[in-house]
């Protein structure tokens, strides 16, 4: 198992966002983020939750004194800019000191520092450097990132929370809850409303070309796409999944192991599953993936 591992900026974006009724962030052993660059340059401004990797009086990297490196689900580290993990960055240095102290898993690096993860996702930049259990608990996520930019997936309160449709400059909607209920309020191009149960004999399957018809006319004019149901883990998943196996080609296996990198809680019903799978042949021609697989 290698020690130190590159993400890319939608990876961490997405762990800041894991939770259901509260933001897995209010766990204290799911994520140590570290920031490596100057306390200067930290205290300017950093990714939300993040603390500044300490130094010794001779400037090199210290653990952060509560770290409990053995508890930690996920640890990532960043700097300002490192690309790669080739050459001595501060990023590459202090993962390895933390590694080395330690971390049950390997430590993340993420891939074009606080410079790119800034300018992708603005509104998680931040000055606090303290948080209460408290306010860890009150941390609204955002929907998970799917595709970079283009397609987002949550729950009802995504769906209709202003400041979610603004930072993520949200223009087309798929509502995937029974109820009408949506920030925008009248069906149009911009919203596609799929009234089905989440039940296992209910027919999700006739709305997957609408949502992949929905996604392309989005998608052409690179306008961003929510779906989202009431808990955002079953009929927008199995949505979500029909779409990336349209828009990539890719066989369901593929398509579900992306869509559970980017959300662990997704829980799509059986029935779906299978309809999933028709899909499947529908846009590749055959039956690829085994629905028995216990993975699925």
């Amino acid at each position: 198992m290698p020690s130190l591992k590159l993400i890319e900026p939608n990876a961490l974006y997405n762990l800041l966002q894991q939770g259901r009724n509260y933001s897995c962030l209010s766990d204290i052993n799911y994520l140590l983020l570290i920031d490596a660059r100057k306390k200067s340059e930290y205290n300017e401004s950093h990714v939300v939750t993040a603390k500044n990797a300490p130094r010794n009086d001779k400037s090199s990297f210290m653990i952060p004194y509560d770290a409990e490196l053995e508890c930690k689900k996920h640890v990532v580290v960043y700097d300002s800019n490192t690309s790669d993990l080739v050459g001595l960055t501060p990023a590459f240095e202090c993962a390895q000191v933390i590694w080395s102290a330690g971390s049950r898993n390997p430590v993340m690096i993420l891939k074009g520092g606080y410079e790119e993860f800034s300018a992708l996702y603005p509104f998680l930049r931040t000055q606090k450097i303290i948080y209460t259990p408290r306010e860890l608990d009150e941390i609204k996520p955002y929907p998970v990132e799917i595709i970079q930019g283009l397609l987002y997936m949550g729950n009802w309160q995504h769906g209709n929370a202003p400041y979610i449709q603004k930072d993520l400059k949200i223009r087309g909607h798929i509502n995937c809850c029974v109820e009408a209920e949506t920030y925008f309020p009248e069906p149009g191009p911009h919203l596609l409303h799929i009234q089905v149960e989440d039940e296992n004999d209910a027919d999700l399957h006739s709305y997957f070309k609408p949502a992949c018809d929905f996604k392309d006319f989005h998608f052409e004019e690179e306008f961003p796409v929510l779906v989202f149901g009431n808990l955002g883990i079953s009929r927008p998943v199995t949505i979500v999944i029909a779409i990336l196996i349209q828009h990539f080609r890719w066989t369901l296996k593929e398509a579900y192991e992306h869509v559970f990198k980017c959300n662990q809680s997704m829980r799509p019903n059986r029935g779906f599953i299978e309809q999933l799978s028709k899909w499947e042949e529908d846009i590749l021609g055959s039956k690829q993936t085994d629905i028995d697989d216990p993975n699925l």
